[in-house]
């Protein structure tokens, strides 16, 4: 991969990683109610969810590059067009309401925490849509496939574990920010989406 096109890609797992999901939001209100360093269990759950998805949309990805030259094309306008969409959703959502973890020993629990966040990744079905959307974006056909996608999850997996123990450290300053401002916050991230949708696949 050439390393401009590791820099786009990781300045953009950055924004996405601050865009508000479940993984997010459940990291901030157990950050909140637990405290950081226990919330490592909640992050390293949806790490590890975070890289099963991804492992599958790769192989589903690496599978359809083998039968067409095409396909990876196909993919960057498809792919654009679905986070075009996913730009629109979040520019119309309403402000983000969060609600307080309980702070019970049972709940607060590593395991539990763990079990929490991996669920908490793999239930979304929209991410591993997401994933065959953004990953073809930064695919050179001419390099090895697999080297390549390690390197993209490992660093997208990295990027979202560090993002969400910033999150879980200032959730007490973070939460009332997002709350009073989510409004404004999902149209900024909204339009990000869009732009990356409008501008990733004519990139080479």
């Amino acid at each position: 991969m050439a390393l401009h096109t590791f820099t786009l890609y990781f300045l953009a797992v950055i924004g996405l990683s601050l865009t508000p999901g479940p993984n997010s939001l459940l990291v901030l209100a157990h950050g909140a109610a637990h405290g950081s360093r226990k919330t490592l269990w909640t992050i390293a759950g949806g790490a590890t969810g975070f890289a099963a998805l991804i492992a599958l949309s790769m192989l589903g990805i690496g599978a359809l590059l083998q039968t067409t030259a095409s396909a990876l094309l196909v993919l960057k306008v498809v792919g654009g067009l679905y986070l075009i969409w996913l730009g629109v959703q979040l520019w119309r959502a309403p402000a983000i309401q969060l609600t307080a973890a309980s702070g019970s020993a049972a709940q607060g629990r590593g395991r539990v925490l763990f079990r929490q966040g991996l669920l908490s990744a793999v239930s979304n079905p929209k991410v591993l849509l997401f994933y065959g959307a953004f990953l073809p974006q930064f695919i050179d056909p001419q390099r090895d496939l697999w080297v390549q996608f390690a390197w993209l999850a490992a660093t997208f997996v990295i990027v979202e574990a560090v993002v969400e123990f910033l999150i879980a450290s200032l959730a007490h300053r973070v939460r009332p920010w997002l709350e009073r401002s989510g409004k404004g916050f999902n149209r900024v991230c909204g339009t990000l989406f869009a732009a990356m949708g409008l501008a990733l696949p004519l990139t080479r």
